[in-house]
């Protein structure tokens, strides 16, 4: 887990990383975010500080509505987060409860990457893909069903392999970090650290790792393509452990994207520029927004 106190005008007072506990379940996960929230709190307080607003950000489908998320990596299935942030804070603690990625493209949109874009993308390539759609200058959440771009289908026939949704040959399986390792130690027999592994080995002239990469680019440009066809963004911005890779990675997709390209306005395609502190960053946005929305009676992102 990625948290701080971040003030008002985004300075970051305090950060920290702590574990997530997956191995112990669903529970165990929710109580450490809990402690976390309650603790950060403290220490706002004993610094001097006033606690306006509490984000948070988590992978899965969110229920807006209802405030349960539902995160097969969490073990989470309906599970009443924003109930229990509030029992734990306070219920007249202002709570944000937001969808990572997205919390994370509102970052890169607010002070990265994406700054001055009415419509882009980010995209981070980690254990697993999701993107943040930015739409006429507003993020999409679809009920807090949109951006699962990883789980649309870019692999067919015998080389799809299920994915943890449940369906066969989506992005994930073929194009995150985690299927990187996976598809490299299957080809090979080999198990490796990471996706970090697979790209020292690409470089150091690995045929196997070779066509890994290579797989995984060509449905990483059908993905881009088919989203620049249907949104037309004019920036993509990379992020998640893959843009380790650097122009390895942007070189090829720029490349590739532009050569399918007939009609369509081309997107540029650029890294991420804030890291793994993205989605705390945007988190701390959010909730920012949510407490100026209730002074000024605006609805909020």
């Amino acid at each position: 887990m990625k948290c701080g106190l971040v003030a008002a005008d985004g300075a970051v007072l305090h950060r920290e990383t702590r574990p997530t506990p997956r191995e112990a379940g669903g529970r165990a996960v929710l109580s450490a975010l809990l402690e976390t929230v309650v603790e950060l709190a403290q220490k706002a307080a004993a610094d001097g500080h006033r606690v306006r607003a509490v984000g948070v950000v988590v992978p899965g489908i969110i229920n807006a509505e209802r405030g349960t998320v539902s995160a097969e990596n969490l073990a989470w299935s309906d599970t009443p987060v924003l109930a229990e942030l509030q029992a734990a804070i306070g219920l007249d603690q202002q709570v944000l409860l937001a969808h990572d990625v997205r919390a994370g493209g509102y970052a890169e949109l607010r002070q990265g990457a994406l700054t001055g874009t009415t419509n882009s993308l980010f995209l981070p390539l980690g254990t697993g893909i999701a993107a943040a759609m930015v739409v006429d200058g507003k993020l999409v959440s679809g009920d807090g069903y949109a951006g699962e771009l990883g789980h649309t289908r870019f692999v067919h026939g015998s080389a799809a392999e299920q994915c943890a949704c449940g369906q066969w040959g989506c992005l994930e399986t073929i194009a995150s970090a985690a299927a990187l390792a996976r598809r490299y130690a299957v080809r090979t027999g080999r198990v490796v650290d990471g996706a970090r592994e697979v790209i020292e080995l690409l470089a150091q002239g690995d045929a196997d790792a070779a066509v890994v990469w290579r797989e995984a680019l060509a449905a990483l440009t059908d993905a881009l393509v088919m989203y620049t066809t249907l949104v037309a963004p004019t920036r993509i911005a990379i992020g998640g452990g893959l843009v380790g890779a650097g122009e390895t990675l942007l070189a090829p997709l720029r490349e590739g994207v532009h050569a399918r390209l007939t009609f369509q306005r081309e997107p540029e395609i650029v890294a991420a520029e804030l890291g793994e502190e993205a989605g705390m960053l945007g988190a701390a946005w959010m909730a920012w927004d949510r407490v100026a929305a209730d002074e000024s009676g605006e609805e909020t992102v």
